[in-house]
């Protein structure tokens, strides 16, 4: 499922059961973590595992660095992503691509209130009009795996936080896009500021996924160099 909103040079993995065979490092990062943590952090990492084997990286633990993100092989970038009934890990060589990020949520609405914290004002009546054109969709659950997807491929790049308000969120439904437009400037990427991010998702098995890749090229619009 993830793999198909996803370049071909990234390589995906995804379990709808769990697994449990951790590298002794990773397995003391949960050690005092209730079961159904440990079930999670375990089947990402051997998704994680998977893929870097079939990007031709060598076996070895996967750590967390300090907001408990995790630490890839030199070279190479990645994501994880997990909830009830379904994980996955999306990892590539840097270069082309400067970040990855996934997300997948059950294909459920937000509980009451969140969608208020999820979504900027100008947002909400945006998901509200889209909910009536394609109802059989919980466009609150993709706007929140979306701005999800933004933050993990944000973070390993600018190293600080992105908050839910910090982005606004635009879809192309028929083409299952979207892009985010951030409220604050990142890094310099290919030569230019960070300030935009695309993206791809899906809605399946009851389920949601989302997707951002970050391009190390530029691309030249009518208002100037833009991170593609």
């Amino acid at each position: 499922m993830i793999d198909g909103i996803l370049p071909a040079d990234v390589v995906a993995i995804e379990s709808y059961a769990d697994a449990d065979d951790l590298f002794p490092e990773e397995a003391a990062l949960v050690a005092r973590a209730v079961d159904k943590r440990r079930r999670e952090f375990a089947t990402a990492r051997w998704c994680a595992h998977k893929a870097l084997a079939e990007l031709g990286c060598e076996a070895g633990p996967i750590l967390a660095g300090p907001k408990h993100e995790p630490v890839w092989p030199e070279g190479v970038i990645g994501s994880l992503t997990h909830c009830d009934g379904y994980r996955a890990a999306a990892v590539a060589r840097a270069g082309r691509l400067a970040a990855v990020g996934i997300d997948a949520e059950p294909h459920l609405r937000l509980p009451e209130g969140v969608l208020e914290v999820v979504a900027r004002p100008e947002e909400i009546p945006v998901l509200a009009e889209l909910r009536s054109r394609y109802p059989a969709t919980h466009w609150d659950k993709v706007m929140f795996s979306a701005k999800e997807s933004v933050y993990k491929a944000w973070f390993p790049l600018a190293r600080r936080w992105l908050d839910f308000q910090d982005a606004t969120v635009r879809f192309e439904p028929e083409a299952r896009t979207f892009v985010a437009e951030l409220e604050q400037v990142g890094p310099d990427v290919g030569g230019v500021p960070l300030t935009r991010m695309s993206g791809r998702f899906a809605v399946a098995d009851g389920f949601v996924v989302t997707a951002v890749v970050v391009e190390t090229s530029v691309v030249e619009t009518s208002s100037g160099l833009v991170q593609r």
